[in-house]
């Protein structure tokens, strides 16, 4: 989870967010696994393993919310573990 949120964090701090989509490119998991991608209705949540299994299309500032309420959450596990958080970047 905490490299999923570091990830999701480079993403969010590039000047091409909000513009191309995300890919979650993970050293222990398949490239694709998560993928979060523009459409006409708004931004959809996929996986490159089941191609046709998307959520339903939310705005940018919903998908903005949910990314941020998941940071917070991973920041929270990983300080229970006793592990300095600072390596993920802010959101």
């Amino acid at each position: 989870m905490a490299e999923l949120a570091y990830h999701l964090a480079l993403w969010l701090q590039s000047p091409d967010a909000g513009q191309e989509g995300f890919e979650f490119d993970s050293m222990q998991a398949d490239a694709g696994l998560i993928r979060i991608m523009g459409s006409d209705g708004g931004w959809r949540i996929g996986s490159n393993f089941t191609p046709d299994s998307w959520t339903s299309p939310v705005a940018w500032d919903v998908l903005m919310a949910e990314i941020k309420q998941f940071d917070r959450s991973v920041r929270e596990g990983v300080t229970a573990m006793n592990i300095e958080p600072s390596f993920i970047p802010e959101v």
